[in-house]
């Protein structure tokens, strides 16, 4: 089976990168395709990863035998922080090794693998690799996710400068309109955002969602270009 793995990261931490994933993947299933969801690493956990579990309830799904096993998601810890400190913790490192057996053992049996990471494209995997370092090293496609709150516009565009820079395919910026500080501010970042991307990014698609914490919120990926 050819799988695609497409990499679900964000702005920063609790933009909504969790729900949009559940969501695509609800999307992709409903269309007719295998999908399973993937978490890069979680931390502040003790067991199955809490992001993973939201997925599957997104999804109408039990835990299935690679949630089980630990192939969505290869690495846990308890404290809740970067997972580079998370793991010095515990006295490990992460292994991206690791991380990207564990997606390839999971494209062999889905069509599409959605990785979610942690925190945002900044954050370090470990003493070595950031997270973007290691979504441009693997070649997967990117959805990034972003909002309407007060900074959202430098820390989008900052992000854009740091895909663009390791040549990493956007396929979309999704905009959540749920996380918003102002009505005006969330207006005006969306408008601002949109014409960025046609006039330094017309490939990239531009999706928006109003109440990311609703199912019924999937339907905006049944246009979803894969």
């Amino acid at each position: 089976m050819s799988a695609k793995t497409i990499f679900i990261s964000a702005i920063d931490t609790d933009a909504g990168k969790t729900i949009v994933t559940g969501l695509l993947a609800l999307s992709l299933k409903n269309r007719g395709f295998s999908v399973i969801t993937q978490k890069i690493a979680q931390t502040g956990c003790n067991d199955i990863s809490e992001d993973i579990l939201k997925h599957r309830e997104i999804m109408s799904e039990e835990l299935n035998e690679f949630d089980k096993n630990g192939l969505t998601c290869p690495y846990i810890f308890k404290f809740p922080a970067s997972p580079h400190l998370s793991a010095k913790l515990e006295n490990t490192e992460i292994n991206t090794k690791k991380i990207f057996l564990a997606t390839y053992e999971l494209e062999k049996h889905f069509d599409f693998v959605l990785l979610e990471g942690v925190g945002g494209l900044m954050v370090p995997l470990n003493t070595n690799e950031l997270l973007i370092d290691y979504i441009s090293n693997k070649q997967y496609p990117l959805i990034l996710v972003t909002s309407g709150k007060l900074g959202s516009i430098n820390h989008t565009l900052l992000n854009l400068e740091a895909i663009k820079c390791r040549n990493i395919e956007l396929n979309a910026l999704v905009y959540n309109n749920y996380i918003s500080s102002d009505s005006i501010i969330n207006s005006d970042s969306k408008e601002y955002l949109k014409n960025y991307l046609i006039k330094y990014s017309p490939q990239t698609q531009f999706i928006e969602i109003e109440k990311i914490n609703k199912l019924s919120s999937c339907t905006v990926f049944n246009s979803f270009k894969i």
